[in-house]
């Protein structure tokens, strides 16, 4: 199958299908960015930024 799938003589049923968690996932994010200040939402990346970069 999935050589039939890679040369093309079948499609793949699979494309872009979020799961039902990930699609509520990325409302909710947008949702919580769009009620947080600026100054909240900066907050939150530095101190992302300074987990990820080991400050």
């Amino acid at each position: 199958m999935i050589g039939k799938i890679a040369t093309g003589e079948i499609e793949d049923e699979r494309d872009d299908v979020k799961s039902a968690a990930a699609a509520l996932g990325s409302k909710g994010g947008k949702a919580r960015a769009a009620n947080m200040t600026p100054e909240r939402r900066a907050e939150i990346a530095r101190k992302a930024a300074e987990k990820r970069w080991g400050k």
